[in-house]
């Protein structure tokens, strides 16, 4: 694979370079390394693509899987806990996890465990490779980065995507580049407040 565009959000970019400059090096490798011809192995059972050999995105998932981890590249999760409270949310939204439990418990409401996951973190940096649906870009991007960035586990998140011309060579309902690229822009220039690096591959 290749990188073809990157979008850097709040200067996320910048910081790598700066600040990170092995860990963009490691990941423009780790593109590079990822086989795109072994990964066109799904054939499509689609009504207008029946019969078309389509890259997999479990394959790729598990190319980027595999290199990722072999460079240390771990998982991580953000654990906090929700009620039905607003102010009560507002109030314990930046407090520690346990604190959160028991300042909704002594106001009289029940705690709701949740968290956020994201595969691959390193040195504050956190990577999520997303070739599934529109809205699991959507949710990374204004959820899951920006819960780790507010946290203060994450520097930048970085979002790997499929540019329109390999999108277009994979099942339908894709998320691509050039189209999450849009939402973000038409959100104003401080949403998400987390910086971010977006990155466009093809084959």
């Amino acid at each position: 694979m290749k990188i073809v565009e990157t979008y850097s959000h709040l200067n996320g970019l910048e910081f790598l370079i700066v600040h990170k400059p092995n860990l963009w090096e490691e990941i423009k490798t780790v593109i590079g390394y990822v086989d795109a011809d072994a990964c066109k192995t799904k054939i499509s059972k689609e009504k207008n693509m029946k019969g078309r050999l389509l890259y997999s995105p479990i394959d790729m998932n598990k190319s980027f899987k595999k290199l990722l981890e072999s460079k240390k590249w771990i998982e991580s999760r953000v654990s906090y806990w929700v009620t039905k409270n607003e102010k009560l949310i507002r109030k314990t939204l930046t407090m520690e996890t346990e604190k959160q439990k028991d300042e909704i418990k002594q106001a009289g409401y029940t705690p709701i465990f949740s968290y956020n996951q994201t595969d691959f973190v390193k040195e504050r940096v956190a990577i999520e490779v997303q070739f599934g649906k529109y809205s699991f870009v959507a949710y990374d991007l204004f959820v899951k980065h920006l819960a780790f960035y507010i946290g203060d586990k994450i520097d930048v998140g970085i979002e790997i995507l499929p540019m329109k011309s390999l999108q277009s060579q994979m099942s339908s309902g894709v998320a691509y580049y050039e189209g999450e690229l849009y939402n973000v822009i038409r959100q104003g220039r401080g949403v998400p407040a987390v910086p971010l690096v977006i990155i466009g591959i093809e084959a």
